[in-house]
């Protein structure tokens, strides 16, 4: 038999009702939509600053990195609005290294998806308690998003979803704002459709019903860079770039045409240093061309306590380092969002 069926995945309402979120938690959540939403359509003028670890690992230090972007939060408020980076799916190359909190909620114990369910839903309610910050994941797998659909104030689709038509349909019924990334191979034809499809009404299959959306106008566009046919990193957050996106995007009709700039991954080739540059670069062309300035709106940076990466199965293990992706610790975090707020 070529599959092992080890656990049945629990009812929604479920896991819902095991981990509420309090009506407390919700209104935060609520506005914080309202205000993430303002900033794509262009009502709010505030730019959107998407910070985090590249996977949320561990509980306790992502709680404390979220706890110190809070106080942040409140420095930088009439410029930024922050949105933490709590990743608990993990996209792999090649199918093997960690896959984030879902798959195991430990990163050194063996995979639990149910317990791994349990597990991020509780962290995204704690953060949403003890920070005020609703966060952003991404969604890797559609037909989990129902387990935190009342938690999350964006959602990110990655480079090698965005072609999956499954992602773009289910996209079409979230109300709140979702980047779509340009694919590793840099097409943006192939964002540009990801998000003209979120944009639209569709009826589908979904979690065993047929559905109907009526379609999501805060779809918006992630320039993440590209890898060419020899495999090598190709940045688009140039000044160049930023403005052929705009053009494309200009003929397609699209609500609320807007633009994130990762400052990692392919853009960085993954030197997480350069992110500072990168972030800086951006937030200067904004400076320089009003056509950037009004559809560039913000930024995803990857940043932790402590600064580079580790393995998942490092022994010492550093609380509060990446095991995936290195990151920016916090000292220098915390500089280049001040520095942006200045420029912003």
């Amino acid at each position: 038999m070529p599959f092992t069926y080890r656990n049945r995945m629990p009812e929604v309402a479920d896991i819902l009702a095991e981990i509420p979120l309090p009506p407390d938690l919700a209104a935060i959540k609520a506005r914080r939509d309202d205000e993430v939403r303002a900033v794509i359509s262009g009502q709010d003028q505030r730019f959107l600053l998407v910070i985090g670890p590249c996977s949320a690992d561990d509980e306790a230090p992502v709680l404390e990195y979220g706890e110190r972007l809070s106080r942040l939060q409140e420095r930088v408020q009439e410029q930024l609005i922050l949105i933490p980076r709590i990743y608990t799916n993990k996209p792999r190359t090649t199918g093997e290294g960690y896959k984030g909190m879902m798959h195991q909620p430990k990163a050194n114990e063996a995979p639990d998806v149910v317990e791994g369910l349990k597990a991020l839903r509780r962290l995204h309610v704690k953060a949403i308690a003890q920070t005020g910050l609703p966060a952003a994941d991404e969604m890797l797998y559609p037909e989990n998003y129902p387990y935190v659909e009342d938690l999350l104030s964006y959602v990110a689709i990655g480079a090698r979803s965005v072609e999956n038509q499954l992602h773009r349909l289910t996209v079409s019924g979230l109300d709140i704002p979702v980047g779509m990334k340009n694919p590793t191979s840099g097409d943006l034809g192939v964002m540009l459709n990801s998000i003209q499809a979120a944009q639209g009404r569709h009826q589908f299959i979904y979690n065993r019903w047929q559905v109907e959306t009526n379609g999501n106008p805060w779809a918006h566009a992630i320039l993440r860079g590209a890898v060419d046919h020899h495999g090598r990193a190709v940045p688009n957050f140039h000044y160049e770039d930023i403005m052929e996106t705009i053009a494309l995007y200009g003929q397609r009709g699209l609500k609320h045409p807007s633009i994130l700039i990762d400052t990692n991954h392919a853009n960085s080739n993954k030197q997480y240093k350069e992110q500072i540059r990168i972030a800086k670069e951006v937030m200067t062309n904004r400076r320089l061309s009003p056509e950037i300035r009004q559809t560039v709106k913000g930024l995803m940076i990857e940043s932790y306590l402590v600064e580079g990466a580790q393995s998942p199965t490092s022994t010492p293990h550093t609380r509060g380092q990446s095991v995936t992706d290195p990151c920016l610790g916090w000292e220098d975090s915390e500089r280049l969002v001040l520095d942006l707020a200045e420029m912003a």
